[in-house]
């Protein structure tokens, strides 16, 4: 198998990575090419940090790895190649009555890196995480192949589960998808008027999918306003697919100024009307995944690219959400996208992010003051007894997120035992070193 040396970064554009990637595109070449030159496999590198990278070494890109190997339509298990994106996944399954129980906020995240990430959606409440959908998950590990299951191999399998591709080279899996009576979901849009009704209305919804959009930029009386859309699969007519656009350039720096980030929150907040807002339908794609339609929107926060923070805290640590809010808004370095969700208590591995609780997502540019703000912020979390999103982080320590991660000596014992070389290290686990037990 021929590598490539390239370079390349994760989405947040701010980590980035040279060395020499290879694209096996049949099971038989991964095969061979992880038995001779065992080293971690990425999909789309979607994690915003550095934990999809692998400085000065060597990577294998799954995208090519794609194929749906059987679906099974009565009963909804389907079996497919890692490398699959979860958006393909649902576009051809949905139409046939049968959709992913659990989609991220992209659907460019391959099967593999949900696995990786045991990523969570809007429904998590309802769902779980994605792992806990996944009956099977097939790992290369040098020459050996071994298949993991919630039963059999079942520490193995935990530690696949969110545990960031160092189990092995996920080669396929089997998925338990949810049947669905169409392609279009019922979503019902209010404004939420500050951060005490968000937790409210959070808390009151008996919607299947609940997510907030928040005004990081909001203090004093609005602190935490925003928008709450409920949704339900339903069917019906589907809407005409949105045109999607490119950003063609990295944005300037003032293009998301605190001003101007300021006028389009308002501008946000206010195209939902008051009282009781307003439902329309909407497509499985423009719901789960509406930044998709903008490809490449990463640019947007130019050349020296952005930061997510993404913690979650106990039910019974509201208060210390709202300060990590606070801290956030009065800092000024909050960009549009920022998310409230309530979680459910589902998780599939040892270092799985979701507990039950509420989770905090903003994106930060990377300007001056950012980094002494996410250590504040990291500080707020721990105390609160929270944790933060290994998919998102570039700015953690290591000590920190072990005190987070109860379950972590479990993980880092069991991936020792499935490799003890370290061939499937990269940036992240080097920079938290995460494969240290203590």
């Amino acid at each position: 198998m021929r590598f490539k040396d390239m370079d390349y970064a994760g989405w947040g554009r701010v980590k980035t990575a040279s060395g020499a990637m290879a694209r096996p595109e049949r099971m038989r070449a991964l095969a061979e090419l992880v038995a001779e030159t065992p080293a971690p496999a990425f999909g789309n590198h979607r994690c915003y940090g550095d934990a999809s990278l692998n400085d000065g070494g060597k990577a294998i890109r799954m995208t090519r790895m794609d194929r749906i190997l059987s679906f099974d339509k009565t009963t909804g298990v389907l079996e497919a190649e890692a490398g699959l994106t979860i958006g393909d996944l649902a576009r051809v399954t949905a139409p046939q009555g049968w959709l992913p129980a659990v989609l991220p906020g992209t659907g460019f995240a391959t099967l593999g890196g949900c696995a990786a990430m045991d990523v969570h959606g809007k429904n998590h409440h309802v769902a779980g995480s994605f792992g806990q959908h996944v009956l099977s998950v097939t790992l290369l590990q040098g020459d050996k192949r071994v298949v993991a299951t919630p039963k059999r191999n079942k520490a193995l399998f935990r530690a696949t589960m969110g545990g960031l591709g160092q189990t092995g080279v996920i080669a396929q899996m089997k998925l338990q998808l949810k049947p669905c009576p169409g392609t279009v979901l019922e979503v019902k849009e209010r404004r939420i008027e500050c951060f005490e009704d968000f937790i409210r209305a959070l808390d009151g919804s008996q919607s299947d999918y609940v997510v907030g959009w928040i005004d990081a930029a909001a203090t004093g009386a609005h602190l935490g306003r925003g928008v709450l859309e409920e949704a339900q699969l339903t069917r019906g007519d589907t809407p005409p697919q949105s045109h999607s656009r490119k950003v063609p350039m990295d944005a300037p720096g003032f293009a998301l100024s605190a001003p101007i980030v300021r006028l389009f929150n308002a501008a946000y907040y206010g195209r939902i009307p008051p009282g009781e807002g307003r439902t329309r339908i909407r497509r499985i794609d423009d719901f789960f995944f509406p930044l998709d339609m903008i490809h490449d929107w990463n640019r947007l926060y130019g050349k020296r690219g952005f930061h997510q923070f993404q913690c979650v805290v106990p039910l019974d640590q509201v208060a210390a959400l709202r300060e990590i809010l606070a801290e956030i808004a009065e800092a000024h370095l909050a960009s549009p996208l920022a998310v409230i969700k309530r979680l459910g208590p589902g998780r599939a591995g040892h270092l799985s992010f979701p507990t039950e609780g509420y989770t905090l997502a903003v994106d930060l540019p990377a300007r001056e003051g950012v980094i002494p703000l996410a250590e504040q912020l990291e500080q707020l979390c721990r105390q609160a007894g929270g944790r933060l999103y290994l998919a998102k982080d570039a700015l953690a320590h290591g000590e920190a997120i072990k005190a987070m991660y109860p379950e972590h000596a479990d993980w880092a014992a069991e991936v020792a035992k499935a490799d003890p070389d370290g061939a499937f290290e990269t940036d992240m686990t080097r920079r938290l070193n995460l494969r240290n037990a203590t």
